[in-house]
């Protein structure tokens, strides 16, 4: 397989305590890329000191922080490879992730995009293969999953929430459509004394009738707003 194909874009905010990891799994992959681009999207914490050990190998673009999307569409611009994966700066890879991903896009060219179950702060999800109907009612996918160039509509820089269920739609909207590796490819991790970006709750919680009760959890809600946010901009 061609190393010339694969550009890895990492966004990174206030990410110092983990993005030495995320990259040594990059550079420890089977099949290692053709470029690795860090977005350092106005971090006040310490990820240009970390980031320095890699600078011979990374392309490392610094800016004002405009947010995840802005900083994985400025990533992107700067790239070259046929195929683009947006690994976060608190992610670790499987030695085999870029070339079991590949391998399948390989050998499924109906298809636009690689993705597989992960492991999100400890805690395992099992994802789902690809189904259209199950993808307008809920994301399965994880946005590190390997994407075909051509077929990247790039990330909507107005969502702040759930924008990789955002861009998965979008791209089904133009006809593009997924392929599920049954594997664990990906664990991310939770760095001390950080909060996490998405607040993992129990499934229970999202069944419970809060709105009857008069009260709902504050991450909760939230999750409930953006939620509604996709659903009205899709016309789901």
């Amino acid at each position: 397989m061609s190393r010339e194909c694969i550009s890895v874009i990492i966004p990174s905010y206030n990410h110092a305590g983990t993005i030495a990891l995320a990259l040594e799994s990059v550079f420890t992959q089977t099949l290692l890329p053709s470029e690795v681009i860090v977005v350092n999207d106005g971090s006040t914490d310490a990820t240009a000191e970390a980031v320095k050990p890699y600078l011979d190998r990374i392309e490392y673009i610094e800016g004002i922080n405009q947010g995840g999307n802005a900083a994985r569409n400025k990533g992107f611009a700067r790239s070259t490879g046929d195929y683009v994966i947006f690994h976060d700066a608190d992610g670790i890879m499987r030695p085999d992730m870029l070339e079991t991903l590949f391998a399948t896009l390989e050998s499924h060219p109906e298809a636009s995009y690689a993705y597989s179950r992960f492991t999100h702060e400890g805690r395992h999800f099992k994802s789902a293969p690809f189904d259209p109907e199950l993808l307008k009612r809920m994301n399965f996918i994880h946005t590190t999953s390997l994407i075909r160039r051509a077929h990247f509509p790039g990330f909507d820089p107005e969502i702040k929430k759930l924008q990789d269920w955002d861009l998965w739609l979008t791209m089904l909207g133009e006809d593009h459509v997924g392929v599920f590796v049954d594997e664990n490819l990906l664990e991310n991790l939770k760095e001390p004394g950080r909060a996490g970006i998405s607040k993992w709750m129990p499934s229970f919680m999202y069944k419970i009738p809060w709105e009857m009760l008069g009260w709902m959890p504050d991450a909760l809600r939230k999750y409930r707003e953006a939620e509604k946010v996709i659903q009205e901009k899709h016309g789901l």
